[in-house]
């Protein structure tokens, strides 16, 4: 069967996918990763044999971690609608063109909800398709939608936070997608949300999250599927090879933590570096920083793109702003998550962790200190067990294989 999975957000939202095609393509599928070419080195791996790559020009997430694109982000609900066209629609119709020459010969096509690119390819060639999650996005009464900054709305207001997320979504992208449905595609204007239309059509649903992280809603219906993280196979080298210095400052005494917050950038990078200098301070421990403009030292070892996979487990601790595919790696790597959200989904991921006993309390970026962060350094003991029992549960878990045998089976 020819496979299309679709990948158009970040690293941690493309690698689960490239997992995904793997385990696919292992299975005898011709299976091809579409995703920005900035990501191409996740999928031509020699590990990942068979898998094929058909590259974007356009690359979203180099437009959202631009300056613009942060000040977007960081705009609120009503500047994000207004400041949407200018960011993301210039390139629109080229990345719809670019995803539809990609897919156009599959024979089933995966991709996340949001622009529904998979109803839109159905419509135009008649394949079937299945939704991608990498937070649980399916309404329930047992938790607001992960992009709801509460904990919960009660059971009534739980399950309306969906259908409110999935309207200001089709807000900003609905006028868009119909045009770009017409121009590019050659197909009429959809007439009401997708999501509703997709939930009438019972369109298989894949969410790669740990029922052991978020316990499965007794409310989803039996076609949602929480079938576990997508994680990569192992390497046949678990060092360090192309970073000789990072590999070095590991050998050079105890377990660092690491501290990085993936694509988000800080309103003040520098003063957020200091105050996680100052909590590396007080709290006596050794660091791998990502992504701050922190000086190298005895203690301090700056770097940039690393893979988590590999780093995580040499860690006591990580640092990071709660991102679905970083809080996914390091709860797999055993050690305690410490989770300075931003926005979006990231708070929800902040609460699951501490709900896990994985790590502390969320520590909001805009709350970060030198004491505040130090404080959760110094207490990353107490949940040193807990994570190492969650993440011995997590990396003997089969989400690959449960998606696919679902993907088989549908």
């Amino acid at each position: 069967m020819r496979v299309a999975v679709l990948a158009l957000g970040s690293r941690g939202d493309t690698q689960p996918c490239v997992a995904l095609a793997q385990g696919l393509a292992a299975r005898g599928h011709e299976a091809t990763l579409v995703a920005p070419e900035r990501f191409g080195h996740l999928a031509t791996s020699e590990r990942l044999a068979g898998l094929r790559f058909a590259p974007l020009g356009v690359d979203p997430v180099a437009i959202v971690e631009s300056e613009e694109g942060q000040a977007w982000l960081r705009s609120g609900p009503l500047g994000f609608v207004r400041g949407f066209r200018a960011v993301l629609e210039p390139l629109a119709a080229e990345l719809v063109a670019q995803v539809d020459d990609a897919c156009a010969d599959a024979e089933l096509v995966l991709a996340p909800a949001l622009g529904a690119m998979g109803r839109h390819l159905h419509e135009r060639y008649g394949m079937p398709y299945g939704i991608l999650q990498f937070q649980p996005s399916e309404p329930t009464g047992e938790f607001p939608n992960p992009l709801i900054p509460w904990r919960t709305l009660g059971r009534v207001g739980n399950r309306a936070s969906f259908a409110v997320v999935e309207r200001l979504g089709w807000l900003m992208l609905g006028r868009m997608m119909n045009r770009l449905r017409g121009q590019v595609l050659g197909l009429r204007p959809l007439r009401g949300s997708p999501f509703a239309a997709d939930r009438r059509d019972r369109v298989p649903v894949l969410c790669g999250v740990s029922p052991l992280v978020v316990p499965r809603p007794h409310d989803w219906p039996d076609y949602v599927h929480l079938t576990g993280y997508w994680r990569l196979p192992p390497g046949p080298d678990r060092n360090l090879p192309l970073l000789p210095d990072v590999a070095a400052f590991l050998d050079a005494g105890p377990p660092p933590v690491f501290v990085g917050f993936g694509s988000m950038v800080p309103d003040e990078p520098e003063a957020v570096a200091e105050q996680v200098a100052a909590a590396l301070r007080l709290a006596g421990v050794r660091a791998v920083v990502q992504g701050l403009p922190v000086a190298a030292s005895a203690d301090v070892c700056p770097v940039g793109e690393v893979a988590h996979e590999v780093l995580f487990p040499r860690m006591a601790a990580v640092v990071h702003h709660g991102g679905a595919g970083t809080t996914a790696a390091g709860l797999a790597a055993g050690v305690p998550n410490v989770v300075c959200p931003f926005f979006s989904d990231q708070p929800f991921w902040g609460r699951r962790v501490a709900a896990l006993g994985a790590g502390p309390p969320p520590l909001p970026i805009r709350a970060l200190s030198g004491r505040s962060l130090a404080a959760r350094l110094l207490a990353v003991p107490e949940y040193r067990e807990n994570a190492a029992q969650l993440g011995g549960l997590l990396r003997v878990e089969h989400g690959v294989k449960n998606a696919v045998d679902l993907i088989e089976g549908s």
